[in-house]
């Protein structure tokens, strides 16, 4: 907050509603919705605000979900793991520790915690894992407050058709306050991290992601260069092997963070310098391996304040995308400093989910906020958009209704929930009226 003004994280959105609240319980938040529709403004909710694109802004009422935070229950679901409710505010960096401590955890995860658990699932946080689903898919239950301020509880037997629409939802249909989801028994990871070739790894992607658990790479554009990341499940009672501290200051904190927040600032003044940098800092960061709590393992620490667009692909359509990508950046006298992170999950049923109906690859591009990302985004969104790709609804992008409607079959069904639970369009703005018309 700067005075009355709210900023995103990325500092790529800002919004200075007519009045800001923090409601502590469901019942007040439930107040403040009808409140804001009886007086004709729109109401939109916050979390960490970690999109980067434009989905909480609003001009009426802004409502924040920090106060609404912590497990409510868990319900034992034979020896498989449990049914846990969750207030929406819950931050993931909270909530995962408070189910370790409960023998749980979640079944994938992304690559920061920093998001509140609704902000994560509304705008289609996915992780990585070619048998596993993005975050919405471990959903089994919703309460939710609508546009006249009533409160709803849904699931795929009680009001299935809001459920649908609302586990993915992007704030578009109701204010989602608790979340049922479906965590499984407690368990390790190993991650062995190494460097590799381009080349090589697309070669054998087939291996590399139906082979691990949770794969993932990372490509230093300029360069044939990879640092690859094989997590493998391991059982909850394996001995913890963790990071070195020295080393873990070194890897995820100096060169991960405050080396390359330096390094960046230099590309910044000498874009031509780039190529020899990302050749230098693929070869810096050599292989390690360890093994600790899943959810540790999963995420990172991301300070280095940067621009992201992501767009999902189906799997099949991958290499050829890197292979664009890597064309123009070549022919185009581009410079590009942040490398290109490639995730992959298995297809969903979800309605607005970029992985409903296909397995599929995410290709995330980011730039420095220090330097124009147009260019390049517009670009590698050209190479996606051929290929059927789907943009991360809260990462940068510019398509519309017209052109997202028929990537996505349950489009319409998605759209005539809105119209049915919000008529009056109390959740509206501007970047709904983009994405959903």
């Amino acid at each position: 907050m700067d005075s009355q003004t709210w900023h995103n994280w990325a500092r790529s959105a800002a919004a200075t509603p007519q009045r800001f609240a923090t409601p502590k319980t469901v019942a007040e938040l439930s107040a403040e919705v009808a409140r804001a529709a009886e007086e004709g403004l729109h109401v939109k909710c916050v979390g960490a605000g970690h999109s980067f694109t434009p989905v909480a802004v609003t001009d009426g009422v802004m409502i924040s979900l920090d106060n609404l935070r912590g497990v409510e229950s868990v319900v034992p679901v034979g020896e498989s793991g449990a049914l846990v409710t969750v207030l929406a505010g819950t931050r993931l960096h909270e909530l995962n520790p408070r189910l370790w401590d409960l023998g749980l955890a979640m079944t994938n995860l992304g690559d920061i915690d920093a998001q509140s658990l609704a902000g994560a699932i509304s705008t289609g946080t996915h992780g990585t894992g070619a048998r596993f689903g993005g975050l919405a898919t471990q959903i089994r239950a919703l309460q939710l407050v609508l546009a006249d301020g009533a409160i709803v509880d849904c699931s795929p037997e009680e009001n299935p058709e809001l459920f649908h629409a609302a586990r993915l939802g992007l704030g578009a249909v109701g204010v989602i306050a608790k979340l049922t989801l479906q965590c499984e028994n407690a368990y390790m990871m190993r991650a062995v991290e190494a460097p590799a070739r381009l080349s090589e790894t697309v070669a054998r992607l087939d291996e590399h992601v139906h082979g691990t658990d949770h794969f993932e790479f990372y490509w230093f554009p300029h360069t044939d260069r990879v640092l690859t990341k094989h997590n493998t499940r391991l059982a909850f009672d394996t001995p913890a092997e963790p990071i070195g501290a020295v080393r873990g200051y070194v890897d995820d904190e100096l060169l991960s963070n405050t080396l390359f927040e330096g390094v960046n600032r230099v590309a910044t003044r000498f874009p031509a310098a780039i190529p020899r940098i990302n050749e230098v800092t693929a070869r810096v960061l050599g292989a390690r391996e360890f093994v600790d709590r899943s959810y540790r393992v999963f995420a990172s620490s991301r300070r280095v304040r940067f621009r992201e667009m992501e767009y999902a692909v189906p799997a099949e359509a991958l290499p050829e995308t890197l292979r664009e990508i890597d064309r123009w950046i070549s022919t185009s006298g581009f410079t590009v400093a942040f490398p290109v992170e490639v995730r992959f999950t298995a297809a969903d049923d979800v309605w607005m989910s970029t992985a409903n109906g296909r397995d599929t690859a995410y290709v995330a591009v980011h730039q420095y906020h220090r330097r124009d990302h147009r260019e390049y985004f517009d670009a590698v969104e050209a190479i996606a958009r051929a290929a059927d790709g789907r943009p991360h609804w809260g990462k940068l992008h510019s398509r519309t209704a017209a052109d997202l409607r028929p990537t996505y079959r349950h489009f319409d069904e998605f759209c005539s929930a809105r119209d049915k639970y919000d008529p009056e369009r109390v959740f509206d703005n501007a970047y709904l009226r983009q994405v959903l018309g």
